[in-house]
Parts: C-alpha cells; sequence; structure tokens
C-alpha cells in the first residue's frame, strides 16, 4: 500500500458521518487503490489500445460497453430517464466524449502517456476560469492566482520543451490534448449551470451512450473502418480496451461512487494528485517514456497548481460561482477515467 493510501485510511475515523457504522477496511483501500491506481493508469492502456484499434474506435466502443453496463445497473434499479436527462446528456457526451476523449485518444498515438496525463491534469484550471466567463464574476485571492499562474507555467514547460523536443507529431498531438481538457470543461461548466437533476450514475450512463455513439459516427465519418480490422488487432490493444472498460470504467468508478457515499468529497478527490504521478511512472517503467528533469519539473508545476487552484476556490467560499463541486456531480464527472 503507498503512502498515500496509507495516510487516507488514517484519516477515516474522522470524516466518517456520524452514526455511521464502520467500514470495511479492505473495501475502504482497496476502493482509493481502485481510484489511485487504476484511474492513473488508464493513461497507459489507453496508449496500448489505439497501437492497432481505431481512436474514436476505441473510445467508441469503450463508452458504448461502459454506459451499457451502467445503464443495466440503473434499470434493474428502476431507474427511468427523462427526455430532459436525455437531451442534456447528447450535448454533454458532446463534451466530455467525442471532443474530450476523441482528441485524447487519438493524441496518444503520438503523445506519451505520462505527458497526456499532465495536460489532462490542467483541468481545475480551465473550470475556474470557463465559470468566471459564464458568471461574468471575477473572485480572486493569492492561493487561487498562484495556482493559476503555477499551472500554466507547468503547461507551457511542457508544451514547450518536452512535445517541442519530441518526435514529430507530438507537438500537434498535445494541443490536442489541452483542447480535450478544455471541451471536458466546458462540459462541466454546462453540466453545472444545466441544474439537471436525477441520479448520478444514470446521467453517466446517459452521457457514456450518447458519447459512444457521436464517437463511432465520428470515426465512421473520417474513415477509421478502413483500418479496422479483428485480425489486426493485437493481443496487447484487446487487453488494453477489455481493462479500460472493466477496470477502468465499471470498478473504479464504482469506487469512486462508493467512497463517495462514505467519505467527504475533499478526501476523495485526492485522486487528482496521484493520477498524473502514476501515469508518468507506469508510461516509464512500461513504455520507456522518457522522464527528464523537465517532465519532472512540470509534474510538480502541475500537481501544485491543482492543489494551490483547489484550495482557492475552497476558500472563496462555496456560495461563489458555483466553484464546489457536489458530490452527485463528482459521480457524473468521474465517468471520464
Amino acid at each position: 500500500m503507498s503512502m498515500k493510501s496509507a495516510a487516507v485510511i488514517q484519516e477515516v475515523p474522522a470524516i466518517l458521518a456520524p452514526g455511521r457504522q464502520r467500514l470495511n477496511r479492505a473495501a475502504v483501500i482497496f476502493s482509493f487503490l481502485s481510484i489511485y491506481l487504476i484511474w492513473g493508469s488508464t493513461y497507459l492502456a489507453i496508449r496500448y489500445a489505439v497501437e492497432t484499434i481505431p481512436p474514436l474506435y476505441t473510445a467508441g466502443i469503450r463508452h458504448l460497453m461502459a454506459g451499457t453496463i451502467l445503464l443495466a445497473w440503473c434499470l434493474a434499479k428502476r431507474l427511468r430517464p427523462t427526455w430532459a436527462q436525455i437531451r442534456a446528456s447528447i450535448i454533454i457526451g458532446t463534451f466530455f466524449f467525442l471532443i474530450g476523449h476523441g482528441t485524447l485518444h487519438w493524441a496518444e498515438q503520438r503523445v506519451p502517456s505520462g505527458l497526456a496525463s499532465l495536460l489532462i491534469a490542467s483541468e481545475p484550471i480551465w473550470v475556474f476560469l470557463l465559470t468566471a466567463i459564464a458568471a461574468r464574476q471575477w473572485r480572486l485571492n493569492a492561493t487561487l492566482l498562484a495556482g493559476i499562474l503555477l499551472g500554466f507555467g507547468g503547461v507551457g514547460l511542457l508544451m514547450g520543451r518536452s512535445a517541442l523536443n519530441s518526435a514529430p507529431g507530438v507537438f500537434v498531438g498535445s494541443l490536442a490534448v489541452v483542447l480535450g481538457a478544455l471541451s471536458w470543461s466546458m462540459g462541466i461548466v454546462y453540466s453545472r449551470r444545466s441544474r439537471l437533476s436525477g441520479h448520478a450514475l444514470l446521467l453517466s450512463a446517459l452521457s457514456l451512450l450518447a458519447g459512444s455513439v457521436q464517437l463511432l459516427l465520428a470515426g465512421t465519418a473520417v474513415g477509421e473502418y478502413r483500418e479496422f480490422s479483428f485480425a489486426a488487432i493485437s493481443l496487447r490493444s484487446w487487453l488494453a480496451l477489455g481493462y479500460l472498460i472493466l477496470f477502468g470504467s465499471v470498478v473504479a468508478f464504482t469506487a469512486y461512487n462508493w467512497l463517495l457515499e462514505h467519505y467527504s468529497p475533499t478526501l476523495v478527490a485526492t485522486h487528482t494528485y496521484v493520477n498524473p504521478i502514476v501515469a508518468v511512472l507506469l508510461g516509464w517503467f512500461f513504455a520507456g517514456e522518457a522522464v527528464t528533469l523537465n517532465v519532472l519539473l512540470s509534474t510538480a508545476m502541475v500537481i501544485g497548481a491543482v492543489m494551490l487552484v483547489d484550495r482557492g476556490m475552497a476558500r472563496l467560499g462555496a456560495g461563489h460561482l458555483e466553484f464546489r463541486r457536489s458530490p452527485a456531480e463528482q459521480k457524473m464527472k468521474r465517468a471520464r477515467r
């Protein structure tokens, strides 16, 4: 068990809601390790999957299967979607999965998985900026401003040195990843302002399915069917796709959902700081991705920026600019991984 996970488990007694019975220690450890390690490993799994499966088809198949599993669970619980939820899921599916995940899967044909995870980690900064623009309010404090500047510095360092000095196509791929992070952030702002109510798992299932249909249609439109052949798909790509569906979307998402029901969102959100580190280390160990001094410095800058932005937004207060996510919204958001 990692030191971070050990620290999390030590905090359990203080965070449990009053009157709630003591939870199974093994289940707690497994759930935190799931959101720390599994979600951190999905970037490498995407890289392996798109080696022999066209990227948009990869994302489409992944989300189609995961969305179907979640929807089946919801229907078994007698949860039924409304037309308003279906319409909103189409829009959210566009922002989150067609653009957000489509660009990520396409980019990882060229961009190292660790670099992609660090660029994605800048998402809280984009969420703050887009939320402020949408609300036409600008509330800053020193911590928040420092986080924004540090985050842009880390992204700039990655784009300016790691991307430009790498193999051809890495810089364009990195821009695509940033575009995906921006699109995902726009989806978060839309989902907040739409104030759509409903069971979080049902909303996630609908968005996954809507996004998967769009991804498969887009992949077909750009001609990915010409490159798709079952005979050409390697065993590693099949295993990676299966891992993304079963572990990345179902197991880890279920663990995240369970944790949010028992612990504070702030504690559960610590995976945001751990996932990029896991992604960088796995990319280095298994795929031979370079971990240079520049990458290490950028990692520290981006993770530090996310921590500062989170703390800065918390200090603004829960009522300002809707910066604080509800547990239901966080459940829906984590369908991303």
